[in-house]
Parts: structure tokens; C-alpha cells; sequence
């Protein structure tokens, strides 16, 4: 079966968009490594993708980047439109404002005040909408509607897919010998594309999932085998409230092994210990993985060398999960 995107559009998007990213750091910690290692006699390495200490703080800015570049001059000149809780939504705002386009897009009233702010900071407008996926989708259409501008859809879009899909393959040029990677997913816009880049570098390479219980449609998803959405979310991470998209699903059906939950309790405790122990800041959705990572599930694969994507640092100072 063919799937949105290949290897060559994720070599096409890493031409196109590296003058523009940040190739971020790999980061380690002894104290984490324990954590994960456990009881288990074997050694256990942790390599830290920093994309929260990428451009506008999240991996994000890649494929909204590869998008908006990739449009044609017809394409581009009413602007972009897109729906998004904050990270999506401030690295399209970021890309368009550098293309010089006019950028137009529909938050959930519940985005955190920081995103919000960031997102006007960049120059685009915002239209609220009320907190759930059919209301996003309504709002991005009317505006197109309204503007003409072009739709540009936070992962469920092959040039988004192929843009993500440059993190994983920075990251083997940087830690060669992973046997695995593991990212957070909510519509599975990383995921999808960080494992196709990942399975064409390395075929024995094993690929991972990580979302929360509240938002488990990916998890439900890859037990049932076929793509199930969520009735309603409820997690600490709002940058995975998304379903996995139709374009994202096949790829993660097809070369994801497993996707593991993890509570709210145990994504604060990893953003806390990934806060306290590497003084890197990350929010929720970055510290899902890492929740992953440090669980009895994971430990029991037995693996020694795995990466793990921080997938943002976009935090509301005024609203920490801990004290």
C-alpha cells in the first residue's frame, strides 16, 4: 500500500527547510538512564532529541515550515489557515510571517495564554472556537471560506508529515546506534513521519508510540487495527487532544510496533524530573514519552539504546502542574 509520503519527500523537505530550523542538541542523563534501566542487569542509554530548544519551542516549526514554503506563489498569496491548540499554530504564524503571507488561525478557547499570546506575536490572527475537533474543523472552514486562504492542516498533510520526519533523521546522524525511538503522537504527524525517515535509514530500527490514557485513540487504534477516534479527551498534555489523522494512521499502523499510555500523574512526574534532574524545560506533550520510557512496560522490551523526542518546551509559567 502507498502511503502519503516516502523517504524522497523527506529528503525534499530537508532541503527545503534547513536554512530555516534549528538542528537541536541530543541531550543524555546518567540519572535517567537508571531510572529506566531499573532492576534489569543491562545497561540502559536515553538520547534526548531537544526540539523544545527548536524555533518557536517545538518540533512543529518543521513541517509548517516545509508547507508554506512548498506552496506556489498562486497558492500563497491569500495566506494559510489552520486550527490548533498552540504549536502548530505558532510555527505556521512564524513560517508565514517569513514568506510574507498573511496567517489565519482557529484556537480552542482552552489554549494556554502563552501559546495564544505567541501566536499573535507572530504576527497572525486568531479566531476562538470552542475546545473540540469538530469545531476546530468548522472554524478552519468558514475562514477559507472567508479568505480564500489555503488550509494547511496540523498533521494530517504529507508536506507536514515529511517536514516532522527531518527530526528523526537529525537524530540517528547524531546518535547512529539507537535500536529505537519513541514520540509522543496525537494526530501522528511526527510519529508517521519520524518513522518512515527512521525505517529508511535503518530497517531493524523499532519504532514507538507514547500518548495519554485520556487521549488513547492511537493505543485503541493500533489494538483494534483499524483507526478509532476519541468521544471526548481529558489530559494535562493539550498538545495531543488531537485524533490520529487518516493520512498518519497507515504509516503508524504499518511501521509503529506499540503505543503506550501513560497517566496525567505520570506525565508531571516526568516533567518534573526532566525540570529538576536536566534543567531542560518541556511541557506535557514532551514529557509523555519520557513517562513511556521510565514505565514497567517499556523496561520490559529490554532495550539498551533509545531516543526519545522532547517534542516541545511551550509552557504556561502561571499554570505549572507542580508546585
Amino acid at each position: 500500500m502507498a502511503h502519503a509520503i516516502d523517504f524522497a519527500d523527506v529528503e525534499a523537505a530537508r532541503a527545503r527547510i534547513e536554512a530555516h530550523v534549528h538542528r537541536t542538541p541530543v541531550l543524555r542523563s546518567r540519572t535517567l538512564d537508571a531510572w529506566a534501566r531499573g532492576e534489569r542487569q543491562t545497561s540502559c542509554e536515553l538520547y534526548f532529541k531537544c526540539e523544545n530548544l527548536q524555533r518557536i519551542g517545538a518540533f512543529k516549526i518543521r513541517g509548517a515550515m516545509n508547507a508554506v514554503l512548498a506552496l506556489s506563489e498562486e497558492q500563497a498569496r491569500l495566506g494559510v489557515v489552520t486550527h490548533s491548540s498552540g504549536n502548530h499554530a505558532q510555527a505556521l504564524a512564524l513560517a508565514a510571517r517569513e514568506r510574507g503571507i498573511p496567517c489565519h488561525v482557529v484556537m480552542p478557547t482552552t489554549a494556554p495564554s502563552s501559546k495564544r499570546a505567541a501566536v499573535t506575536g507572530y504576527g497572525a490572527t486568531i479566531y476562538d472556537c470552542e475546545p473540540s475537533v469538530s469545531a476546530r474543523a468548522a472554524g478552519a472552514q468558514r475562514v477559507c471560506s472567508e479568505t480564500g486562504a489555503h488550509f494547511i492542516a496540523p498533521f494530517d498533510s504529507p508536506w507536514v508529515m515529511a517536514g516532522q520526519g527531518t527530526c528523526a533523521w537529525e537524530l540517528l546522524e547524531q546518535a547512529p546506534t539507537l535500536e529505537a525511538i519513541i514520540t509522543p503522537v496525537g494526530g501522528g504527524g511526527l510519529l508517521s513521519g519520524c518513522s518512515v525517515a527512521a525505517k529508511h535509514i535503518s530497517r531493524r530500527i523499532r519504532m514507538f508510540g507514547a500518548e495519554p490514557l485520556g487521549a488513547d485513540d492511537t493505543a485503541r487504534s493500533k489494538a483494534a487495527g483499524r483507526r478509532l477516534g476519541n468521544d471526548r479527551v481529558d489530559t494535562i498534555a493539550d498538545g495531543l487532544l488531537t485524533n490520529v489523522g487518516e493520512l498518519t494512521w497507515p504509516i503508524i499502523d504499518e511501521l509503529v510496533e506499540a503505543v503506550f499510555t501513560v497517566t496525567d500523574e505520570q506525565i508531571v512526574a516526568a516533567m518534573r524530573v526532566v525540570w529538576e534532574r536536566m534543567k531542560v524545560v518541556i511541557e506535557p506533550s514532551a514529557a509523555v514519552p519520557v513517562a513511556a520510557v521510565l514505565s514497567e512496560e517499556f523496561r520490559a522490551l529490554g532495550l539498551q539504546r533509545v531516543g526519545v523526542v522532547l517534542s516541545g518546551g511551550n509552557v504556561d509559567l502561571t499554570n505549572l502542574p507542580f508546585s
